[in-house]
């Protein structure tokens, strides 16, 4: 059985095709540009050459049309039509708080995401052009609409409301939602199976480390807090994003600059986090890094408030969850940063952590880092959130 992942933004698509049989990529590929200028298209089928298509595309009904032709196409193609394709799943980013689960699209389903265009009008506009194009292009065929908020739904009040007049939250729905949801659902997940943990009661941290970053809370995979917000803005420090702030802050910038508060969230969602903080070096971790060993004080600085950060969330986590029996790290930064992951852990003695040198020295592979004597188990467990929403649209179809 054969699922579609698509991944809609507001110019590109991003798509894998996975077997479901053994959960491997048959292809994948993106699509860029579109409804600009200079449209393309890379199809990577799974031990085959890349195949570059360069051709117009106007909209995502059209580049969905391509990515169906490439895939049965009969030199680069791996299937030899779409009746192979049991269904579509879609990374779909908000859905207020009408729905907290996967679910088949239908009229509804897509009313629900154009209501939430003002709580994601970057994603929520592309996620539903990319359903509508293959419903076009692939009428009958499922298509299953997977949050990036509905891990975040499970939270409790205390943890997802605001300390705000009561009011907002029943005529807006402000509260806490968090992102990156299909990470955290799909490493928190896999902790808990890779380290033998109780499936019911596992305490986990989930740190997802990137230019994104955010941090989880899940006790037997369920989510407990989450550290970004009503946006992605709110948490850690980011690459461009400022995360926690004293909210007069802006008000203050304001009033000193002469700007308005859209000026303002542009300047802490695009030009804050390492970028702001290093002077202006770069939002990508690896320069900054870089920087500080030539001796950069800001970029130094930087780096050491986002470990400072992480490892604060981590002790706030623990003390939520009355305890933790594994942290995983995943993500970019995640992933493939050993010093950070080991600075990070450096601030956890209290809780017994203790990290095996040769074991932490590793970059993007599934692997337990403490060491045999750590109180908590630590992991490095890559993400796949293609694969998350393979298996939720599997679930549902099936």
């Amino acid at each position: 059985m054969k699922i579609l992942v698509i991944n809609c933004g507001s110019s590109s698509l991003k798509y894998q095709l996975i077997d479901m049989n053994d959960e491997s990529v048959v292809a994948k590929g993106l699509c860029e540009r579109i409804g600009i200028e200079g449209s393309k298209l890379t199809h990577q089928p799974t031990g085959k050459d890349k195949y570059i298509v360069e051709q117009p595309m106007p909209d995502h009904k059209v580049a969905i049309g391509l990515v169906l032709e490439a895939l049965q196409d009969a030199e680069h193609g791996v299937v030899k039509s779409t009746d192979e394709i049991a269904a579509v799943g879609h990374r779909v980013l908000h859905a207020g708080t009408t729905y907290c689960e996967s679910i088949v699209v239908n009229e509804d389903v897509k009313r629900v995401i154009r209501e939430c265009f003002d709580l994601g009008p970057l994603h929520n506009p592309a996620n539903l052009m990319g359903i509508e194009a293959c419903e076009a292009v692939m009428p009958g065929k499922a298509n299953v609409a997977v949050w990036d908020t509905a891990f975040g739904m499970s939270m409790p009040e205390k943890a997802y409301l605001y300390a705000i007049p009561h009011e907002y939250y029943e005529k807006y729905s402000i509260r806490r939602y968090g992102f990156h949801g299909t990470s955290h659902m799909f490493v928190s997940g896999e902790a808990i199976k890779f380290g033998k943990l109780d499936p019911e009661n596992a305490k986990v941290i989930v740190c997802h480390l990137g230019n994104g970053a955010s941090i989880s809370a899940s006790i037997g995979g369920k989510c407990v807090d989450t550290s970004m917000g009503l946006t992605p803005l709110e948490g850690l420090i980011m690459g461009t994003r400022s995360g926690d702030i004293d909210p007069a802050v802006c008000q203050f910038i304001c009033n000193k600059e002469g700007i308005d508060i859209n000026e303002m969230l542009n300047i802490l969602n695009k030009k804050s986090g390492v970028l702001g903080m290093s002077g202006g070096v770069s939002s990508d971790f690896r320069d900054i890094e870089s920087a500080r060993a030539e001796g950069n004080h800001l970029a130094d600085v930087a780096l050491q408030a986002f470990i400072y950060r992480v490892a604060k969330y981590i002790g706030a986590y623990t003390a939520a969850m009355n305890g933790v029996d594994a942290i995983a790290f995943t993500a970019g930064v995640g992933e493939n940063d050993i010093k950070s992951r080991k600075a990070i852990c450096e601030y956890l003695g209290y809780l017994g952590v203790k990290i095996d040198d040769d074991a932490n020295n590793i970059r993007g592979e599934r692997r337990v880092i403490s060491a045999a004597d750590s109180k908590v188990k630590v992991m490095l467990i890559p993400t796949n959130e293609e694969l998350a929403i393979a298996r939720e649209t599997l679930r549902l179809t099936k």
